[in-house]
This record gives C-alpha cells, structure tokens and sequence, in this order.
C-alpha cells in the first residue's frame, strides 16, 4: 500500500531552481496534491498564468510567501509597505489559497526593538480589513531570534498569537515553521494555545543543521538530518487540532543544486518517516 501524501506540500523555496511550471510539474510527478508559492515564481511566470498553471494541474495552493517587512519607521517607506502587502492578499486570492505568510520585518537601522513590534501589530491592524474582504488570512510566521534584526521582530510563537489576538481568528493566525521555533521551551503550550484559538494556519517542516552556513538563512536541512525533534513537534500541532497541508520548506544551496526530482524523493521519504506517523 502506498503511503498517505493527501497532506504533502511541496514549498517552491526548496526546488529553487525550478520555474513555477516545473516546481507543479515536479509535484504532480511524485504524487503531492499541493504546493506552497513563493511571489517570485508567481511573478515570473505572471500572475494569471501561475494561477492557471496550478489550476490545470489539479493541485491546491496550501499558502503564498510572503507579505510583511511591516517596520518602516519613516511614512513612505510604511505606505509602500502596506500597498504591498495589499496586492499580495489579492495574489493570494487570485491563486485561490486563503493563506498568505508575514514575515514582519527587521529593524530599520536602529534599535527600537519595542517600536518596531508595536509598527507590526499597528500595520496587520490596517492591513485586516483588506484580507477579510478577499478571505485571506494574514499568517503571522515567527522567525528564529538570530533573525531579529533583518527579518523577523516577532521570534516566538506566542509573541504571534499576542499580536492575532485582537482579530478574527479566519483573518489572523501563525504558521509553525519547525526550523524557527524548535528550540522554545513554551512551544508545547503555544501551540495548544494556538489550536484552541483555531489559529495555526499552516505547519512547515525541515531541519536544523550544522555547521550553519556563511548565510545562517541557508542552515535548512532535510527532516532527519539535523537536530530538531519534528517527530514531537508533529504531534503537538497534530494535538491541537490542525488538519491542514504540511509544506517542506527548505533553503540550502546543495539541496539547490540536487536534482528536483530527487529532492522531492527525499522528502517524501523523509516526511513518510518522521512526520506522516505524528500527523
């Protein structure tokens, strides 16, 4: 019998050298049902034609990467933020996912940490009514702390579902992206706290490998290969109610350079061994 993939995602940030049309092509090949976009390949490929592409090929948007970079502290920079992150929600739409990934943003060149927090909670604020009305949801994704200063002012997930709180829970919710949170000693309890909430729009899954990278971004690894616990993880979001696509998300300049083909063997492998008996 062939193992359960109905909740496999194939994120194209892990087969980064393939066009839009090759990354679905490659999914269909090994059987996923979904696919997790990035606005680049969109992009590329334009955004009606990505939407037809995917539509075609029978498989569902499980999210789109990435709205956010929300912590502008000067007026124009914050309104070219928030047009942004608008067009992105009605990609999102237009790609018929409801799922749209914030990556809030690093500290623009100083160090007003607190300010800077408080900017992301203030814009999501701005940016929700415009998600409601297309039904999108704003999915907060807490990021690494080695990520504060250029990414990600949010690095835990309670300090996401802080800020979603005041929303919906179908406007605003997290992603658990193993590879930033595995090392929270209160991801148990946040990510209950997140499934009572009904608010864990997304689980995203790969390893944490060393030595990192000269570009610690680059650190990613195959589930297995490393050091986070994906396994228990698994099963807490699993626990706390969440029944959705689990996309592999991996940036590594070798895995870069493997064939697609058989990048995608791996973690279909991998995720068949580690996750697929949590889920």
């Amino acid at each position: 019998m062939s193992a359960d993939l109905s909740r496999l995602s194939l994120n194209t940030a892990t087969t980064k050298a393939w066009t839009l049309r090759e990354a679905v092509d490659g999914a269909v090949r090994a059987g996923l049902p979904a696919i997790g976009l990035w606005r680049d390949r969109v992009q590329e490929a334009g955004l009606a034609e990505a939407a037809k592409i995917v539509a075609d090929a029978g498989l569902r948007v499980s999210s789109l990467c990435r709205g956010g970079f929300l912590t502008a502290d000067d007026d124009a920079a914050a309104r070219a933020a928030l047009d942004d992150n608008r067009r992105a929600i009605a990609e999102a739409a237009t790609l018929g996912t409801r799922e749209l990934i914030m990556v809030v943003g690093g500290l623009p060149g100083g160090v007003d940490l607190v300010g800077a927090r408080r900017r992301v909670a203030d814009r999501i604020g701005e940016l929700a009514p415009s998600a409601a009305e297309h039904g999108v949801r704003l999915v907060l994704e807490p990021l690494h702390p080695m990520f504060v200063a250029d990414r990600a002012v949010i690095s835990t997930l309670g300090q996401a579902l802080d800020i979603a709180e005041p929303f919906p829970a179908d406007v605003v919710g997290v992603v658990v992206d193993t590879y930033h949170v595995w090392w929270d000693p209160d991801l148990q309890h946040q990510i209950a706290r997140a499934g009572v909430a009904g608010r864990i729009a997304g689980y995203q899954v790969c390893d944490w490998v060393l030595p990192l990278a000269a570009d610690a971004l680059l650190s990613r690894g195959h589930v297995g290969d490393g050091y986070i616990d994906v396994p228990t993880i698994t099963g807490w979001v699993a626990q706390a109610g969440y029944t959705g696509d689990v996309e592999v998300e991996i940036f590594n300049q070798a895995i870069w350079d493997t064939p697609g083909d058989e990048t995608l063997a791996t973690l279909t492998e991998r995720y068949v061994g580690h996750v697929l008996p949590h889920l």
